[in-house]
């Protein structure tokens, strides 16, 4: 079963990608303005495909936490194990814009509405410049009123890998005095890198309290120390459904 799923949810999620990249034409050459409304749709279409056609209940905590951290510009610390964790976001808050690899804006239909929806660019390889070009890009995003999404481990992890968080995060916090919310998951248990099959079960998003700037080490450890304890509070929430079920 969950094979007929995965085949029908990769199908239908890559016709339609194809069908709004085309779509997405006129926005870019007539309405740019509409660029991020439709990524959102887009966003959101694909989501609902996945929880309806693969049996995912996704459970969002701590929304609250946004409201918490101001409601406007903000750094979320997301882990990254899966490409949902490029999706939810924009359905999360109003104005996202998500730190991502150079190379993607030159995927075709893709890339370029990336740019036109404000999602942040950056060529990793380019060191120096790379962070000059990222601090330049916050100050944008900051003036524009966006929230920032960022995956501080640089690349998708898999459920329960710790890897070393990358100190962009706290030259951001640091230069644009921006609040930092982390956020734990564990969609790679569901939606696992660039793996073909997708399961069902609870998959989960826990928004952490906000963190203030501080020094880049304190601030790594913090947004660590956040995560774990997030991660035992959904596996405590499984735990407790599991045995109502039993």
């Amino acid at each position: 079963m969950a094979l007929l799923r995965s085949i029908l949810f990769n199908v239908m999620a890559f016709v339609l990608t194809v069908i709004m990249g085309v779509g997405a034409f006129p926005i870019r050459w007539f309405a740019k303005r509409l660029a991020l409304p439709y990524a959102k749709l887009w966003s959101r279409l694909v989501l609902v495909l996945f929880r309806d056609i693969c049996g995912v209940d996704v459970r969002i905590t701590g929304l609250e936490n946004l409201a918490a951290a101001g409601g406007g510009p903000m750094l979320i610390a997301s882990q990254h194990q899966s490409a949902f964790d490029t999706l939810i976001w924009m359905l999360l808050v109003p104005y996202p814009s998500y730190v991502m690899k150079g190379e993607l804006r030159r995927i075709p239909l893709l890339g370029p509405m990336l740019i036109l929806a404000g999602m942040m660019p950056i060529e990793r390889a380019a060191g120096a410049k790379a962070m000059r070009a990222l601090l330049s890009e916050t100050e944008k995003a900051v003036a524009a009123g966006k929230q920032i999404i960022i995956f501080p481990e640089g690349t998708r992890t898999a459920p329960g890998e710790h890897v070393a968080l990358k100190p962009g995060i706290a030259a951001m916090a640091a230069h644009a005095k921006l609040p930092v919310v982390p956020v734990a998951t564990n969609s790679g248990l569901f939606w696992g890198r660039n793996a073909f099959l997708k399961r069902s079960g609870v998959l989960h998003v826990a928004i952490g309290k906000p963190l203030a700037p501080m020094n880049r080490k304190l601030l790594l450890g913090e947004i660590e120390k956040s995560w774990r304890g997030l991660e035992q509070d959904f596996a405590a929430q499984d735990r407790i459904v599991e045995g109502k079920v039993a």
